[in-house]
């Protein structure tokens, strides 16, 4: 196999030798981190954002936000459906931005600053929110709704993630 030169996602001419470095210098170069987490990204928003909007999706987050200390004053305040409805925009606006980024890698960046907020804030949740656990012999494991919340923890990573690359080729389409 010949050597590989990442000029890409590595830069600086670094020649690849082995073959697993190969297939890190392909995967880089060709940015396949970025499309695969942005765009699951924006597939799942896009499709939470509208569950959200429905009757079940604003009722199954009932007894997320509403023992939440972050969000439980919205839901006091509007309900389970304008609250459903403006989370539901929400994901809607940073999809739509992460779309945008693609162009304008600022649009990028504001969504992932979006994502950055509302993922910090349902992760939040794994703590507050009550029978997210069941004990079996003794030891606590997560239920459905425990690991439906602990998603939300790589989701706040994945955020900061596409922070970082839109931030990328904004740097660079500045210079």
């Amino acid at each position: 196999m010949a050597e590989t030169t990442s000029t890409g996602a590595w830069g600086n001419g670094l020649q690849a030798k082995s073959v697993l470095t190969k297939i890190a210098a392909y995967v880089a170069d060709r940015n396949i981190p970025f499309l695969i987490c942005s765009i699951g990204m924006i597939v799942m928003l896009l499709w939470a954002g509208k569950f959200k909007m429905t009757a079940p999706g604003a009722e199954g987050i009932i007894p997320l936000v509403s023992n939440s200390p972050l969000t439980s004053p919205q839901f006091k305040l509007f309900g389970p459906y304008i609250l459903g409805d403006m989370i539901g925009l929400t994901e809607w606006t940073a999809a739509i931005l992460l779309i945008i980024g693609y162009f304008k890698p600022k649009a990028g960046i504001v969504g992932g600053i979006i994502l950055v907020g509302m993922f910090f804030t349902t992760s939040t949740m794994l703590i507050s929110t009550p029978d997210d656990t069941v004990v079996v012999h003794g030891i606590h494991y997560m239920n459905n709704t425990g690991l439906f919340l602990f998603k939300d923890i790589i989701s706040f990573g994945v955020a900061f993630y596409l922070i970082s690359s839109y931030g990328r080729k904004a740097i660079m389409a500045e210079n």
